[in-house]
């Protein structure tokens, strides 16, 4: 076999159009994981590795038949919720949480097979009953979301559950639910507001509190909020330049390498570099819903609409809790911000979009 020919086999079942996009936000990645490391390459190396192994797994999940993902439904959904009951009831505590579960040769955090685990379970089945679905179809699924998402919420981790809860919507949605129960739904979510406040924890409570005015703790629970819409400001048009931004060089900007990333880089890259950002952004969600509008079967539009509608809200929630328009609930930037877990989770995901778009069967006419 030729080296032309082993190229061709391995880029097979790559989407190139796709792959673009993701290359362009990982080279983001690296940048400006370096500057906000204080031109530091240790963090930037790191990440490199975490992309190592995410990349290989993408390829691995891009070459995988679509029939051995609708297998995998079952077990992988079972898994997940199995080792959230685990958490619940031996796994570790950390600042307060019990997220992280040890199996001995690692410490996982469970809640993130989860985020590709129920609308994989969810897309299976109602592809099992697609010719028959009903009202009861949508119940039982929507019993399959809660389960995973009131365990996670509990932890207690508020942003993975609502993440979660959002994939497994994007599902029912798709999936042809009725909008009068949705909106029957947001209604009710309304109505139960002053219960689901006072199940909320304090520090969730003031993050919400600190969403309408971040000054009156100042120096707590608003510094994050405060600290990022000055960085993301202070960037104006053009921004200060590579490496010259002051609020992560200074130590002002916390968690720049992870949740607040993109304050880092609003700084340095300003208003113009924000919205060739958002257009790398959009440009890979398009291309999402490209290869959503083109699945071959019920299950794959499913599933291809759900991981592409939840790496939009990924990016809307980061960009949004940074400039100040949403409370912290630390998501990260999807494929910027430093992070092995979310990197894994995220290119298992693309991974599946270019197994769906590769594999589709062709319609005869």
């Amino acid at each position: 076999m030729t080296r032309q020919q082993l190229w061709r086999r391995f880029n097979a079942h790559l989407d190139r159009p796709l792959l673009i996009g993701i290359l362009l936000l990982l080279l983001v990645s690296l940048l400006v994981l370096f500057s906000a490391d204080n031109a530091s390459i240790d963090q930037a190396l790191k990440q490199m590795i975490n992309i190592g192994v995410a990349f290989t797994l993408m390829w691995l999940i891009a070459n995988l038949p679509l029939h051995y993902l609708m297998r995998s439904a079952i077990p992988v959904y079972l898994l997940g919720l199995g080792l959230l009951v685990g958490v619940a009831l031996f796994g570790e505590i950390s600042h307060g949480a019990r997220r992280w579960l040890n199996i001995g040769v690692a410490t996982i955090q469970p809640s993130e097979l989860m985020k590709i685990g129920v609308p994989l379970m969810m897309a299976w089945y109602f592809e099992k009953y697609e010719a028959s679905l009903g009202l009861r179809h949508y119940l039982v699924a929507t019993i399959l979301l809660l389960m995973p998402v009131a365990l996670i919420a509990r932890q207690p981790d508020l942003g993975t559950a609502l993440l979660i809860a959002a994939s497994g919507f994007y599902v029912l949605f798709l999936a042809g639910l009725s909008w009068k129960i949705i909106a029957g739904l947001f209604a009710g979510a309304l109505a139960s507001a002053p219960v689901l406040w006072s199940m909320l924890h304090d520090y969730q409570r003031h993050r919400i509190l600190m969403l309408f005015d971040p000054s009156q703790d100042a120096l707590g629970k608003g510094y994050h909020t405060i600290q990022a819409t000055i960085a993301v400001g202070s960037g104006g048009v053009l921004g200060k330049g590579y490496l010259n931004g002051t609020q992560g060089r200074l130590d002002f900007l916390p968690e720049r390498t992870t949740d607040f990333i993109f304050a880092v880089y609003a700084e340095e890259f300003g208003l113009i570099g924000n919205l060739i950002l958002l257009g790398v952004y959009l440009y890979v969600i398009g291309r999402g819903f490209a290869i959503t509008a083109n699945a071959s079967t019920y299950f794959t539009r499913l599933m291809a609409g759900s991981i592409t509608l939840t790496f939009a809200t990924y990016a809307f929630v980061n960009m949004g809790m940074v400039s100040g328009i949403l409370p912290v609930v630390g998501v990260p930037l999807p494929l910027v911000s430093y992070g092995g877990t979310s990197m894994l989770t995220l290119l298992l995901g693309f991974g599946i979009l270019m197994s769906i778009e590769t594999h589709k069967k062709l319609v005869q006419t």
